[in-house]
This record gives C-alpha cells, structure tokens and sequence, in this order.
C-alpha cells in the first residue's frame, strides 16, 4: 500500500491492509447507511447493501484517486452503483414471480437502529421520490448535491463526469424543479433539498 493512503486510512490501496480498512469502514459506515436508508425502506436491505458497498470498496480500492476527488465522493460513487444492481436485480427477481425473504438474520438492537435510520431518512426518501420526473442524468446531480451533500466538484467524480457537465445538469434540473413546484405543492419537498439557484 501507498505510505500516504495507509498514513491517512484512506480506501485500501493495492496491498490489502486490514487496519486501514477497519479504520476507513468506521469513518464512512454511518454516511453509507444513511445514503442506503434514503433510498430503500428495509433495514434487511439497508444492512445488506451497506455490506455489499463496503466489499466492493475491497475490490475496487485500486482504481481510487484522490486527485480526483475526496473518499465521500468515490464512496457514493460505489453506493450508487451498488443500489442500482440491486434494483435491477430486484426488478428481474419480481418479473419472475416475487422476491422470496433470503435475508440474514438482524438482532433485535440491529433492526432497532436500522428503523431508526430509515425513519430518520423520511424526507430524503420523499425528495427522491420528487425527483423521479427528471432525467436520470440530471436526478443523478441533484441528488448527490441537495440530498446527499456533496460538492457539484464530488458528484461529477462520483457519476464519473465532467465538472462543468455537472454543473448544467444541475442547473437544468433546479429549473425544471422550480417549474413543477410552480403548478405542484408537492414538489416543495424537492425544492428544499436542490437549495436554490444554480
């Protein structure tokens, strides 16, 4: 591993090292677990896919660069794809006939804390569910920058786009957000979270 990753506890670098690993994990489980809990509402699913991020983080820790940007962002960057193959493999399995439970047993205390989080995460939930009607390529900003926090810098390494293309899919979904709030209350919620002008 690099002598600055390992001195930073950054993501694993080419050499596995645990102790980095463990120190990363417990920097980021919370900021993952919430990202998961806006967007799913089971905290079977929720724990599950927190895992899956962090073992994909494993096997991807080599293509990291912090020139790029900050952990958070390659991090969401991660998360996002790990929600997305689950929806597309949720999707498969409910076109087969319904999903059958497969999931692993959670302690009580741990379904507790899940709930919480996932009650915690109402709002996001809602602001994504607003967000559905644009583009993905613009939700996918937006979401990022108003929902989750990032920098429009961190969302475009995230998404793995240019700054600038961040910047105008942001611009135009802000725009369009403004327009359906002007003739829907319900998309107040939205406009909340996108924080104002670009």
């Amino acid at each position: 591993m690099a002598s600055d990753s390992k001195s930073r506890g950054g993501p694993p670098g080419e050499l596995y090292d645990p102790a980095a690993f463990e120190v990363f994990y417990r920097r980021h489980v919370d900021t993952v677990t919430r990202f998961m809990a806006r967007r799913v509402t089971d905290p079977h699913t929720v724990a599950d896919l927190t895992a899956e991020t962090f073992l994909a983080v494993i096997d991807s820790a080599r293509a990291y660069r912090p020139d790029l940007g900050s952990e958070t962002a390659w991090l969401y960057g991660i998360a996002r794809n790990v929600v997305a193959a689950e929806a597309r493999r949720s999707a498969r399995q409910n076109v087969l006939g319904g999903r059958i439970a497969a999931h692993r047993l959670l302690e009580g205390d741990d379904i507790d804390r899940l709930e919480e989080k996932l009650d915690a995460e109402k709002a996001g939930r809602r602001a994504l569910a607003a967000l559905d009607s644009l583009p993905d390529g613009e939700r996918a900003v937006i979401e990022l920058v108003a929902v989750d926090q990032l920098s429009v810098t961190e969302a475009a390494v995230a998404l793995g786009i240019r700054k600038v293309t961040a910047r105008v899919r942001l611009h135009r979904a802000r725009r369009s957000l403004r327009s359906a709030a002007a003739g829907a209350d319900g998309q107040q919620a939205a406009l909340t979270y996108a924080g104002g002008e670009a």
